[in-house]
């Protein structure tokens, strides 16, 4: 593989994927050789606040008959991100994905084909380096609290609730609990799901509104104080060097990771 990481996006004329592009030119060491959107209506994409352009396709397929990236960066949802992924590492592509939506099972499929192939793939809910730092420290804090409240808030677009983050870290701190929390239950609701969802005990409380990127608060009660951990992405642009060190990352890789922790090196001892 040469020094330069030839990357494509695939959802490139959204506005993640237009930033990703974007990142990519600007970053040492990676050059952007393509886009593929369903969007799609010519057969080149400009890359916002440069003047180059790349090719665009409709589909991943069709873009690799005429772009040879070594590393896919997708942002797409569900059964969409899912089939996005098969079809990059059976071409030999090597993926990152920050795709919402894909089950446990869609992720062991994944890793099955991944391992089989010898591609690797990093899929993460979550770019920010303070969000992957977040998780980590949850993990850490869950076992010194006894009750734990997760606020999510995002733009008023996202298809999905909770965020795929807000469940990472869930999932992060009843690991590190070793167990499920305890739960105030109201002897009287007078507004049914005012207590928000309900994980392992964790009360997940998800906002959609204008003027959000994406926010996630963490508040652990115990007998007498409080812990309260935020982490506010103030724009997209806060996800790149995140979406650029999984890139740099995959291409040593040879199975699927998920999460950016073992990138970050959270996930050693």
């Amino acid at each position: 593989m040469s020094s330069e990481i030839k990357v494509a996006v695939n959802g490139a004329l959204g506005r993640m994927g237009s930033t990703v592009l974007t990142a990519a030119a600007a970053e040492e060491g990676v050059t952007p050789v393509g886009g593929a959107d369903i969007a799609a209506s010519s057969d080149s994409v400009t890359i916002a606040g440069t003047s180059v352009s790349v090719p665009l396709a409709s589909g991943l397929a069709e873009l690799f008959e005429i772009a040879k990236p070594d590393v896919v960066v997708d942002f797409t949802n569900g059964e969409a991100a899912k089939e996005s992924i098969l079809t990059c590492i059976n071409a030999g592509v090597r993926v990152v994905s920050g795709s919402t939506g894909l089950s446990p099972e869609d992720l062991e499929e994944i890793k099955q084909l991944s391992a089989d192939k010898g591609v690797g793939v990093i899929s993460a809910s979550n770019f920010a380096l303070g969000g992957v730092v977040l998780m980590h420290l949850a993990g850490i804090a869950s076992k010194y609290f006894d009750y734990a409240d997760l606020l999510e808030s995002h733009h008023e677009m996202k298809v999905d609730a909770p965020s795929g983050t807000a469940l990472s870290i869930a999932e992060s701190m009843i690991e590190g609990r070793g167990k499920g929390f305890e739960q105030n239950v109201a002897d009287l609701q007078t507004l049914d799901g005012t207590r928000g969802g309900d994980f392992q005990g964790i009360n997940v409380h998800s906002a959609r509104m204008p003027g959000r990127v994406a926010r996630h608060e963490v508040v652990f009660g115990a007998l007498g104080q409080t812990l309260t951990m935020i982490h506010d992405s103030i724009n997209r642009e806060s996800f790149m060097p995140g979406v650029m060190l999984g890139v740099k990352d995959v291409v040593g890789r040879s199975e699927l990771v998920v999460g950016l922790a073992s990138v970050l090196g959270l996930d050693k001892p």
